[in-house]
């Protein structure tokens, strides 16, 4: 769990994107997490999170529904969702926090 501090606690955004490799939803985020973390560069960081292999956090941060994708900056939680999104819209909330 320190590790995951380390993770969230920097002063630009952090997408994160909990998900599984049998979940469709999931899977199909894939592609629209690359054209985010492609078009923010280096002004926010984009991190896929496997439920299944990070059983301990998931249930720490009560996660449901998948996938679900949070933004932290600072260490703090600044907005969640479960569900698909699309590229654009995701941009334009993590642009919110640069």
């Amino acid at each position: 769990m320190s590790k995951f501090g380390e993770l969230i606690d920097i002063d630009i955004p952090v997408l994160l994107d909990f998900f599984t490799e049998w979940n469709e939803e999931s899977t199909a985020m894939h592609a629209v997490l690359r054209d985010v973390a492609a078009a923010l560069g280096d002004k926010a960081k984009v991190i896929k999170i496997d439920v299944d292999k990070n059983k301990e956090l998931a249930e720490a941060l009560r996660i449901k529904g998948l996938p679900t994708l949070i933004i932290y900056k600072n260490g703090e939680m600044k907005w969640r969702q479960s569900g698909e999104l699309d590229a654009n819209t995701l941009i334009a909330l993590i642009q919110e926090y640069v």
